[in-house]
């Protein structure tokens, strides 16, 4: 059997009833029905025929009837999601609402804590800048408190050595810490050390000493170098310049052997060491090569001990003969000076008396 008009393949009867019956043929013959009922109703002149592109679309629709079901199954399936999400919609707009509402309400909560943190950062940066003024009190306190007793330091320094100055043209200087002290001149870090200034009367020369521990020029590493220093004093406009009196430095030993190191020189005038100073002080002068570093850090003597040497100077301004030095320095050193400058010239007159007795012998 053929289907008039759609499709040119031969049915077999033994398949004409599940072709009817199926859903191939129910389209088929609806389209051809729809066909026939628009040529009975279209005006049968040549200007009104049915265009050929309805034809063809009938023609097509018949003849892919397969294809127009599987968009027609998509179609459903779309309208299924659709229905579904048209039902989800409400409960979606519902839920957007209520978030919405927790939003403001959320909102509404924020704002009185919002300003209650702004006032909290409010006086935070208050309390910050509080701290700030009072630890900057503090420091400047505290600044102010350091300069009080570096001043107080050096207050308590210069009343000691106002107390300790000498005005006989003599000192005897205490030098403490001298294996520190040791240690800066080997490492360079502080070569030599000062003594406090003395003087060589109320109104005269201002002196100090100069210590090289490692030693100083040619006797760095060998020796202990001992200096004298002319400084500027508050009389050095009328005092004799250059100035030109004999020097003599002694190391004390700290025992009852007494041997101490002395030893002298003369200044040279024409060295701008000893002219008027110009400066604080003068450039220092003396023996570079004092007393042997060896011998300085043996166990068996006795100059160092308790971590400290005694260095005493005497500037001769009575013509102390040298003879007379040994004597000097063995004196009790806790005797006023006026005695002790009694008991140096009593023991060169005596010893002025023995020696003219002697000649008077001899002749």
């Amino acid at each position: 059997m053929r289907l008039s008009g759609f499709s040119k393949d031969l049915i077999p009867k033994s398949k004409l009833h599940e072709h009817f019956t199926s859903e191939l043929h129910r389209r088929c013959l609806i389209m051809s029905i729809q066909y026939h009922v628009i040529l009975l109703h279209a005006p049968m002149n040549s200007k009104n025929k049915l265009p050929s592109s309805n034809k063809s679309h009938l023609a097509a629709t018949a003849v892919n009837p397969l294809v127009e079901n599987t968009q027609q199954t998509e179609v459903d399936e779309l309208h299924n999601e659709i229905s579904k999400l048209h039902e989800t919609l409400p409960v979606l707009t519902k839920g957007v609402q209520m978030l919405q509402e927790g939003c403001t309400s959320i909102n509404n909560e924020l704002i009185p804590i919002t300003d209650l943190l702004n006032k909290c950062q409010q006086e935070m940066n208050k309390s910050r800048q509080t701290i700030l003024a009072n630890n900057s009190f503090i420091n400047s306190v505290r600044l102010n408190q350091d300069l009080l007793q570096q001043e107080a330091i050096y207050l308590k320094e210069g009343m000691e050595s106002i107390a300790s100055t000498s005005y006989d043209a003599t000192y005897l200087w205490k030098v403490k810490n001298v294996a520190e002290l040791m240690r800066y001149a080997q490492s360079e870090q502080q070569t030599s050390v000062y003594s406090t200034p003395f003087y060589s009367s109320k109104n005269g020369y201002k002196m100090c000493m100069r210590l090289y521990l490692n030693g100083d020029g040619n006797a760095r590493r060998t020796h202990l170098s001992l200096f004298f220093v002319v400084m500027r004093g508050e009389y050095d406009a009328i005092l004799k310049w250059p100035f030109s009196y004999k020097i003599t430095f002694c190391l004390f030993d700290q025992s009852d052997q007494q041997r101490h190191i002395i030893d002298s020189f003369r200044p040279n005038i024409e060295s701008n060491s000893f002219q008027q100073p110009q400066m604080h002080m003068n450039i220092a002068s003396g023996i570079s090569k004092f007393f042997p570093l060896t011998m300085l850090q043996l166990d068996e003597h006795s100059y160092v001990k308790n971590d400290t040497i005694f260095i005493k100077c005497i500037v001769n301004f009575n013509d102390i003969p040298r003879t007379v030095f040994p004597y000097a320095f063995n004196l009790n050193p806790a005797l006023p000076d006026h005695v002790i400058q009694s008991m140096i010239k009593a023991e060169i007159e005596r010893r002025q008396e023995v020696s003219i007795k002697s000649q008077a012998v001899e002749n």
